[in-house]
């Protein structure tokens, strides 16, 4: 497991308590701080997970969660193929 990184320069509260029931949270951006620490980030993306503290805050932790290559990519199941069959006897109601 990797050490946790935390966004620098972005603070994030929760809603007024009168704000609508879409308005999910407050995000606060200290803009020379937080452009600094971009900057200082090396990926292309930078994935963030808003969390709430066992104190109530809540903050933004960045995701550093990166596949290895041992790790085979998630794949749907199919769906099961039925073999077509010219056989259908007396399957069907009216001749």
């Amino acid at each position: 497991m990797s050490d946790k990184v935390f966004a620098q320069g972005l603070y994030v509260k929760p809603p007024n308590e009168n704000a609508p029931a879409y308005v999910k949270f407050k995000l606060n951006l200290k803009r020379q701080e937080v452009m600094e620490w971009l900057n200082s980030q090396t990926d292309e993306w930078v994935n963030m997970e808003v969390k709430e503290a066992q104190s109530g805050k809540w903050y933004a932790e960045v995701n550093t969660w990166k596949p290895n290559n041992n790790q085979v990519a998630f794949k749907a199941p199919q769906a099961a193929v039925t073999p077509k069959t010219d056989d259908f006897e007396d399957d069907i109601p009216f001749s």
